[in-house]
């Protein structure tokens, strides 16, 4: 029973960690593709340029290409101030992305955590959609005025500011803005997305700043395992200036340390099933001392050696496949019982989600079960010789 209860532990530890690591790969991975933008097509320098139908055909035209739509992107400084009549102003650099209706919406209905996605500009300024992480620092709510504030206009030709530019020129260069806080987002990647990244109408970004232009173009794709090759396609297509990169290539830091989390498995199949094979060689050496005596009375009786070690291997089956079986029906149970009741809570601040993700797969559980049995019963050869090597005469006297 201990033999058994040990390998059950082992093969469920095993099983576990794999659900664990490939779970949280996938689900890391889902929630970039399900936000992010496949692919992004931009002009050298993040220039700004004028939008085309041409452009957008030759894109849209990829067979693997599902949705095209132009985006403007503008660098601000948002200030806001708490209500009262000493609130204090804050202050941080953010991102504004100019989406259309049917983007913005749809990415709205996914994760917005308060106000409502379908609010559009009525005179009181440029709709503003912060992510949680920056609306917590800067103490935004829903229906709160801020100001935008960002380089844009400046005079003669874009004249460098010096110590001798006055402050009306200084002003002139200046792009000042209202805004009104419609809603407030929540995707869980609180650096780089959520802390800085501010959803805007495109339509409204362009008519106050820049008339007809974009930043560019974001694509969807159907297949995203040939991302790489369609996103060098279609840049070919458009030719120079344009160039494109994927959400891989935006966000390569995330995906390496997924990477990291599953190079790590292999080391940690291997512990496990050492410490299994371990034990049912163990306990069947235990076994062969104890029946050391019986096994000298089968020899005296002319049972052969080869049907002694028959015994024992037998015996390491049962042991093998009972701990594998309780095994997998533990893991079984403790996946499902996290799925449904997530015991298992995670800071979403570091991790990227709120709760343990398990990836349920059949064939990690026939994979370890697998290796587990062929391992514990290649490994119970060496007790099974030793018990069928013990002379009649030796083991009757012990």
């Amino acid at each position: 029973m201990v033999a058994i209860a040990g390998i059950a532990v082992g093969t469920a530890a095993l099983i576990l960690t794999l659900s664990i690591v490939n779970g949280f790969a996938s689900s890391v991975e889902k929630k970039l593709i399900s936000f992010s933008a496949h692919i992004q097509i931009r002009q050298p320098d993040e220039q700004l340029f004028m939008e085309r139908y041409a452009d957008r055909a030759k894109i849209a035209d990829h067979p693997n290409i599902s949705k095209v739509s132009p985006f403007l992107e503008k660098s601000f400084v948002l200030r806001s101030r708490n209500s009262g009549k000493k609130g204090i102003w804050r202050s941080k650099p953010v991102l504004v992305k100019g989406l259309n209706t049917v983007q913005r919406e749809a990415f709205l209905k996914k994760f917005l955590k308060d106000g409502s996605p379908f609010t559009h500009d009525q005179g009181k300024g440029i709709s503003l959609y912060p992510g949680q992480t920056l609306a917590e620092n800067l103490k935004l709510t829903v229906g709160q005025r801020v100001m935008l504030v960002g380089f844009g206009r400046r005079p003669s030709s874009q004249k460098k500011i010096s110590d001798q530019t006055s402050i009306v020129d200084l002003l002139s260069s200046l792009d000042i803005e209202v805004g009104t806080i419609r809603g407030v987002y929540d995707t869980g990647l609180q650096e780089g997305f959520d802390d800085f990244v501010v959803l805007s109408d495109l339509a409204a970004l362009q008519q106050r700043f820049n008339p007809l232009m974009i930043s560019g173009y974001d694509a969807t794709v159907y297949d995203v395992g040939k991302l790489s090759s369609t996103a060098k396609q279609v840049v070919q297509n458009l030719g120079f200036p344009f160039y494109g990169y994927t959400l891989f290539d935006r966000y390569a830091n995330l995906f390496e340390w997924l990477k990291l989390q599953k190079n790590i498995t292999p080391l940690l199949i291997v512990t496990i099933t050492i410490v299994a094979v371990f034990n049912i060689i163990s306990t069947l050496l235990v076994l062969i001392i104890e029946k050391t005596r019986e096994i000298g009375m089968l020899s005296a009786l002319g049972l052969e050696p080869r049907k002694i070690s028959r015994i024992f291997m037998i015996q390491a089956l049962l042991i093998s496949f009972s701990g594998i079986l309780a095994g997998n029906i533990l893991a079984l149970t403790l996946s499902f019982l996290e799925l449904r009741f997530h015991f298992i809570t995670l800071p979403e601040k570091s991790y990227f989600i709120t709760y343990v993700p398990l990836l349920i797969e059949p064939v990690d559980y026939a994979v370890v079960s697998s290796a587990v049995l062929a391992l514990t019963l290649l490994f119970a050869f060496i007790p099974a010789m030793i018990a069928s090597r013990l002379q009649p005469e030796t083991a009757m006297s012990t």
